[in-house]
């Protein structure tokens, strides 16, 4: 996984509240949709995307009131931290068992942009440097670009 992946994953809306919930005490699928406002299709897709990325694991199986085998799962995920230094992304899931996972590398520089298009974004170019007594005195809707 890289790093903006990483990133994704925990910064999702329903991942995070997932996590969350699941931090302190396992829970169940549906307890999860009914406390949390997820739909529960949307539930267990956030479920089946953490528990393949390691940070949610079923740890055990209950019975519904109806005699159904529901999962209870739990989040593996301690501490999960982004840093951004010197244009360069890293992400770091230290997870509950003392393991650390780290994405991106000794800061491996991650381009987002392709090298040519860094000067003009978008087609946008960076201002000139003005002096700035050099339009003293101007409206500033006098000055021709």
């Amino acid at each position: 996984m890289d790093p903006i992946e990483a990133c994704r994953l925990i910064m999702d809306t329903y991942a995070a509240k997932i996590l969350v919930a699941c931090a302190r005490k396992p829970k169940h699928a549906l307890e999860l949709s009914k406390r949390l406002d997820i739909p529960i299709a949307a539930c267990y897709r956030r479920i089946h995307v953490l528990e393949k990325a390691g940070l949610l694991k079923a740890v055990d199986r209950a019975l519904t009131q109806q005699g159904k085998r529901i999962m209870l799962y739990q989040s593996m995920l301690k501490n999960a931290y982004i840093f951004f230094e010197g244009g360069k992304l890293r992400v770091r899931f230290q997870m509950i068992s003392g393991q650390i996972e780290d994405f991106g590398g000794e800061w491996k520089e991650i381009k987002l942009l392709p090298e040519a298009e860094e000067e003009g974004v978008g087609g946008l170019v960076r201002p000139l440097e003005r002096d700035e007594n050099e339009y003293e005195g101007t409206d500033e809707s006098e000055v021709e670009e």
